[in-house]
């Protein structure tokens, strides 16, 4: 299981106390640090749809201008911009056996995806 987002995100946060409370050993993958794949990416987005991958509601969106929000209507620009704009992906976002399962984090979701 690898738990995808950034340390000082409280969503991760919560995420993370979940599943090591619940017995689970995320590795933990940041983003922000590590960077991530256009490929990685795409693959996000053909599971969860480009529109739940690009954080709209966060900091990082919002600062865009207004130009650049609007370039964003489709799978590759929004890729595009995640690619250079990392702290805009939803997150956490949790693998298991490299494939995407849970994106954000919703304590029913997990027992759901995980028990």
């Amino acid at each position: 299981m690898i738990v995808y987002g950034i340390p000082n995100c409280n969503t991760v946060k919560k995420a993370m106390t979940w599943l090591t409370e619940n017995g689970f050993k995320p590795e933990f993958h940041d983003f922000k640090k590590k960077g991530i794949s256009g490929e990685k990416l795409n693959t996000w987005c053909d599971a969860f749809g480009w529109e739940n991958v690009l954080n709209k509601k966060g900091t990082t969106w919002k600062k865009l201008s207004t130009e650049e929000q609007q370039e964003v209507n489709s799978k590759e620009s929004a890729i595009k911009v995640l690619m250079v704009y990392t702290s805009a992906i939803k997150r956490p976002i949790i693998e298991v056996d490299g494939k995407p399962i849970l994106i954000s984090f919703s304590e029913e979701n997990y027992q759901d995806a995980l028990k």
